[in-house]
């Protein structure tokens, strides 16, 4: 038999609700590969019994009967009396609420992607780039629409110049939301930070895509030059440049000591033919692991059981309890 007690949260879109309350008609979560999806409630029903588990997670605990199904990240289902020590799919339910975005690929994805790699900031909640040169502040306020349908525009603002000792105008584009906060960190390997970011292989799914990259890099952190059909990128970051390197089948020799080293791009790099498209989800993957740590029987005290609640679900068979996938009734 499976189910949820009557108290076990639900995550309901709109919010959490318990197991007793949730009806036919009702929407819930679910996970679908690694991206949140709706799924609809057709039946709900309920029986008696004597005995259910604590599975405890390294995230929260959720009860549920013995026999309820609980999502295994190497694929698979697994019971609810047998998880200890095992990992399960799970997403942040306190996430579940925000506006997910629809990523569009090509030239701005890549533009957008390589101009914050370079100079933008991305905070908990929030991406942002402040620059002195309006033009480039405002291809990537273009870029990122382009690329998320969110708006963004150019704000005015005074940074101060270690150079000139004083404040200098400039131009600052921030906009707030999370989800393109956490896309961007999966996209640089989870830390965003410039001496730490990994360099986004996802801006190789197609040659426009990677182009873009390199000039909104190269707008941020390069400068070309005079006499050469070239253009020179420099960071302290050596990791990252040298995985740039090798895509462009370029020499690159760091500077040592942590200091600033400089890659070098030619304008004719591409006529080598040496670029390798790759595929990397270019949305959210909202799916983590939740590992159990302990899985406790509990018995009905006295002559009172628990009542258990068991749904039918369409279009998704699974369904998510404090942010841990289960599945539903069959």
């Amino acid at each position: 038999m499976a189910g949820l007690p009557s108290r076990q949260v639900v995550n309901a879109v709109g919010g959490r609700v318990q197991a007793r309350n949730v009806a036919p008609g009702h929407t819930l979560w679910a996970l679908d590969g690694g991206r949140t999806v709706h799924t609809a409630v057709v039946r709900a029903t309920a029986v008696k019994a004597r005995d259910v588990v604590d599975v405890v997670t390294d995230r929260l605990t959720i009860t549920v009967a013995p026999d309820q199904l609980l999502h295994s990240a190497q694929g698979g289902w697994i019971r609810a009396g047998d998880a200890m020590g095992a990992a399960l799919m799970w997403t942040p339910a306190r996430k579940l609420c925000r506006t997910r975005l629809t990523i569009r690929p090509g030239y701005e994805l890549g533009y957008w992607v390589g101009a914050t790699c370079a100079d933008g900031t991305v905070g908990s909640n929030y991406v942002s780039l402040v620059v002195n040169d309006e033009g480039f502040a405002s291809r990537y306020a273009s870029s990122l629409s382009v690329t998320t349908g969110l708006p963004a525009r150019l704000e005015p603002v005074t940074r101060p110049s270690g150079f000139l000792r004083r404040d200098v105008p400039g131009f600052r584009v921030r906009v707030v939301s999370s989800y393109l906060a956490d896309l961007m960190r999966q996209y640089v390997g989870g830390d965003a930070h410039h001496l730490r970011q990994g360099f986004p292989r996802v801006v190789l799914r197609d040659l426009d895509t990677f182009n873009g990259f390199l000039d909104g890099y190269a707008d941020g952190d390069g400068y070309r030059l005079k006499r050469w059909q070239a253009r020179t990128v420099a960071s302290a970051n050596v990791p990252f440049l040298a995985e740039l390197a090798v895509i462009i089948v370029a020499r690159f020799t760091p500077v040592p000591q942590g200091k600033v080293s400089q890659l070098l791009i030619t304008d004719q790099w591409g006529r080598r033919g040496t670029f390798v498209p790759e595929r990397h989800p270019i949305h959210l993957v909202e799916s983590g692991i939740a590992a159990v740590r302990a899985v406790l029987p509990r018995t009905a005290n006295g002559a009172k059981p628990f009542t258990i609640y068991s749904f039918g679900l369409e279009p998704h068979p699974c369904f998510l309890v404090n942010g841990h996938s289960v599945r539903a009734a069959e």
